[in-house]
């Protein structure tokens, strides 16, 4: 159900395959990357899904020998911004992080969600956050998440105040290549950035830089905070990924896929354009016209290539 399978402009892609489901482990993702490779040259994968992310890590040493490159973090760099750990990492750094305790039952978590105070997030191990004021709506809200993401579940003290999302690409030494600051201006309903607007702010880029330095970070990443009046920034997640939003500072100058491809290819970096406070964006969704026989096809065989992406643009 991924939008850009069935795009017919210059977005469209040249080969889709499905993916096993990342609990399945990394011998399964391996076995099927296997037989992608007896149809497919691949020199590099860039993971898109923190569910997805510890497989590929695990994988990294078999796939380079492959000749397959990728720029991951290190397992413990990675354990280490969890939501599970992050509050044990952001205490050892001296960044503020909102009150969190992690349950594998519901009775643990109301208990916990009562010495924090309502209201308050509950929140999955990797997606999906709800707020609850009542216990009544913690135990629902913790049952829906256990149900789609299993155990643990968390609960997080609710900070008001403005949200501020950092997309960085680390170099694995400590040090960042490159990054871009927002404030959130608009949200969704699970909290997803809509609209944001590009912040110049050295508090948030010293905590940006302590953060990386701290886990000697290698690639992606995105540092979602939030500032309560008064008080100082806030880190509640560090996603181990590019976010849906990483196309606006590419529209800048500063294109951070691209450069993450350059560095896994070795070529000469393209100068990343510094990004200028005030400029936003406001995402705008559209229509992709696609026909159900494709979908079909799609979930069918576990993929589409070539012939059968070329009929369906010229069916359109």
């Amino acid at each position: 159900m991924e939008s850009t399978i069935y795009c017919r402009d210059n977005s469209h892609l040249d080969a889709v395959y499905l993916m096993p489901y990342p609990r399945a482990g990394a011998r399964a993702l391996m076995e099927r990357l296997e037989s992608i490779l007896e149809k497919e040259k691949i020199d590099f994968i860039i993971p898109c899904l923190d569910s997805e992310i510890m497989n590929y890590i695990e994988l990294q040493g078999v796939l380079a020998h492959r000749g397959i490159k990728m720029m991951l973090p290190g397992k413990a760099a990675f354990l280490r911004r969890r939501k599970d750990a992050l509050s044990l990492l952001c205490h050892r750094i001296d960044i503020p992080t909102p009150k969190t305790r992690m349950a594998h039952d519901a009775v643990e978590l109301a208990r916990f969600a009562e010495q924090i105070g309502y209201p308050i997030y509950v929140k999955g191990i990797y997606y999906e956050a709800h707020l609850a004021a009542t216990e009544a709506e913690l135990y629902a809200a913790f049952k829906d998440i256990a149900e789609m993401w299993g155990l643990p579940v968390m609960v997080q003290e609710m900070v008001v105040g403005e949200e501020y999302d950092v997309v960085g690409l680390g170099d694995g030494r400590g040090g960042i290549i490159g990054s871009c600051s927002i404030r959130k201006m608009l949200r969704t309903s699970a909290g997803k950035g809509f609209a944001g607007v590009v912040v110049a702010d050295t508090r948030i880029d010293d905590l940006a830089r302590r953060f990386i330095r701290a886990l000697r970070w290698a690639g992606p990443f995105e540092l979602e905070l939030i500032k309560a009046p008064g008080q100082r920034h806030l880190v509640f997640e560090m996603n181990p990924r590019f976010p849906a939003w990483v196309d606006f500072p590419s529209q800048l100058g500063c294109n951070l896929p691209a450069c993450l491809l350059e560095w896994l290819m070795e070529t000469e970096q393209t100068p990343l354009a510094p990004c200028e406070p005030g400029r936003m964006f406001i995402r705008h969704c559209v229509d992709v016209l696609g026909d159900i026989a494709d979908l079909a096809e799609l979930a069918s065989t576990g993929e589409r290539t070539g012939s059968s992406l070329f009929n369906f643009s010229r069916r359109l």
